[in-house]
């Protein structure tokens, strides 16, 4: 404690030795001018307080920097534009042409340039928000054309103009589309980096995103490769920027590189975390199995150990066992930080803990989510059927209220009834609750028609014959249900239905057909991770006939298609597919089944 406390003194007096020796601030660059004779002369700023500044000017496509008293022993620098934060020495910051009022704080290195424009984009995607527009760029030969390259979140955006929302422009589409006045948000599915141009004349508008690099490996005397052959990390689904690794590693050195090739890579001397710098030294690495992640654009990395149990289960009066017996979770087969299980709890208190034993173990009072600490406290509990997952990794958890439902139909104008309900439940067609399962429902003989035969065609599932609760997919015979989902797109034929109403999953089996039960753990699917092929194979004694299978991306996209013998061992090429995480889906005339696949080139 008195170690931190005496630091924070030094790092206060540090600061204060600094900007006790600035007198001026200025912006020095090729973007003050538009060539190479902007570095030769500072633009001074106006100081507006002890640390912060400010100046009005018109910049130039080129880059620029903030220095103190005229020289550069003092300079901060940024790769990012309109906003960052400088440090000392860092990049230089790329500038736009347009007219600007810069802010500058000598003492945070934070920074704005606030572009004179009258159209700016805006929405929860936006670094923003809904309560600021960020001003787009005027581009020089066309007026009516707008740009910015943007930090973006998954959310909604809009443009409008003059800070008001008198004239705005929205569409329902992405990345691209033509926007209307008052028209709907425009959805940003994905976080990223984007090249943003809007025409105001038009409405059309684009979001082309910016990708830094195809792949970051990890590459080193510690590392399975050595220094001949590099590990790929997996880049993280809502972070572009992240990319993560779970790995073994040797006492020794290592590296972070990008696109295989030493033209850029980072290291320095710190572990288990740092800021990695562009050719830097090795980074000392000692033994052990880790959670590798790199930011791509902070080039900031950390090796977090994992530890390795052999189980964890979940303890307290409100378990089945009491304070006297843990009930195990279940390990995840790619992920072992992650353990599930589905319990029926009581009013209670509960804790996490690690192979039986009161040595490590995880609480803290938040319920049903949350982040548990070592020796923390119990877990207030209430009754319930929940999913309980809980990460060893970072000591999250998370109980997930399992709902059951009393009634669960199949409606619409494709069903048996041949019409949408109306204010009753004369056309629901009811499935049946399984007795020893509340979310597996079942029906026999729905005699279904052609959805494409009737406008509005298809069907859906409800809950409790009303549509507050309502799943659908346009994927038939079997697919995942969402909650307000489009109609499911039925073709003629009387078939047999399942439903699991806790994950929407649903398989319409033709009566006349044989059933060939296929269960989660009968799939095997090796290697996982796997680089150029996945092998998907089931016990000789559980024959399951034809099997239909898709393998979709993160998006749920589909990848690869086809249909093979179950019976069979069979095998789908992956080599084409990006280092990634996939997901597997395999269907016959009963039930359907997703497995998880890791891609690791």
């Amino acid at each position: 404690m008195k170690t931190r406390l005496l630091l924070f003194i030094l790092s206060l007096m540090c600061l204060a030795s600094l900007n006790a020796q600035i007198t001026t601030v200025g912006l020095i660059g090729s973007g003050t001018t538009g060539d190479d004779t902007g570095w030769s002369t500072d633009i001074p700023m106006v100081q507006t307080s002890d640390s912060t500044w400010s100046l009005t000017v018109s910049l130039f496509t080129g880059a620029v920097k903030f220095r103190a008293n005229n020289d550069w022993a003092i300079n901060w620098g940024d790769k990012t534009f309109p906003t960052g934060i400088g440090t000392q020495d860092g990049p230089n910051i790329p500038t736009y042409p347009g007219d600007y009022v810069v802010t500058f704080n000598s003492n945070s290195g934070a920074y704005y340039f606030d572009v004179d424009s009258d159209i700016g984009i805006i929405g929860s995607a936006t670094p923003g928000g809904w309560d600021n527009d960020t001003d787009m760029y005027i581009d020089p030969t066309d007026t009516n054309q707008y740009y910015i390259t943007l930090d973006l979140v998954v959310g909604e955006a809009k443009f409008r103009q003059n800070d008001a929302w008198a004239v705005n422009w929205g569409a329902a589409d992405f990345p691209s589309g033509v926007a209307i006045q008052d028209g709907p948000n425009v959805p940003i599915a994905k976080a990223g980096t984007y090249e943003i141009t809007f025409d105001k004349s038009t409405g059309e508008y684009n979001f082309a995103e910016q990708v830094s690099y195809k792949s970051i490996g990890i590459i080193g005397s510690s590392t399975p490769g050595g220094w001949d052959t590099e590990t790929a990390m997996i880049q993280d689904a809502n972070n572009p920027d992240i990319w993560k690794l779970d790995l073994v590693l040797l006492n020794g050195e290592a590296k972070f590189r990008a696109d295989s090739s030493w033209t850029v890579n980072w290291g320095n001397i710190d572990f288990p975390s740092g800021v990695g710098i562009l050719d830097g030294p090795n980074i000392p690495v000692d033994s052990g199995e880790y959670r590798v992640t790199f930011n791509a654009e902070t080039a900031a990395y950390n090796f977090q150990a994992i530890g390795n149990y052999s189980t964890i289960g979940i303890i307290g009066d409100a378990t089945p066992g009491g304070w006297d017996n843990d009930t195990d979770l279940v390990q995840d087969p790619l992920d072992k930080t992650i353990w599930t299980v589905r319990l029926t709890l009581t009013d209670g208190e509960a804790k996490f803990r690690a192979n039986d034993d009161w040595a490590v173990n995880w609480g803290s009072g938040d319920f049903p989510s949350g982040t548990g600490e070592q020796d923390g406290a119990n877990i207030p509990v209430v009754a319930g059927d929940y999913k309980i997952r809980f990460n060893t990794l970072t000591g999250e958890y998370n109980f997930e209220l399992v709902l059951e439902y009393g009634k669960i139909s199949l409606v619409g104008r494709s069903g048996p009834f041949g019409d949408w309900p109306g204010a009753d439940d004369s056309r629901d067609f009811y499935l049946t609750k399984d007795a020893n399962d509340g979310n597996l429902w079942t029906a026999t003989g729905a005699a279904l028609t052609d959805a494409s035969l009737s406008t509005d065609g298809g069907v859906k599932f409800r809950a409790e014959a009303a549509w507050t609760i309502n799943w659908g997919s346009p994927d038939f015979p079997s697919g995942v249900g969402v909650q307000d989902g489009p109609n499911i797109l039925c073709t003629a034929g009387t078939w047999d239905i399942v439903f699991h109403s806790d994950v929407a999953e649903y398989l319409f089996a033709l009566t006349s057909s044989v059933p060939g039960l296929l269960k989660d753990f009968l799939v095997i699917i090796t290697p996982n991770p796997a680089s150029d092929f996945i092998v998907v194979g089931f016990p000789a004694d559980s024959p399951v006939g034809n099997l239909n299978y898709s393998l979709m991306d993160a998006t749920g996209k589909k990848i690869i298609t086809g249909v093979f013998n179950g019976n069979d061992e069979m095998k789908i090429d992956v080599t084409s597919l990006r280092s990634g995480n996939y997901f597997l889906q395999l269907s016959n005339e009963s039930l359907l089944v997703g497995k998880k696949v890791v891609v690791l080139k």
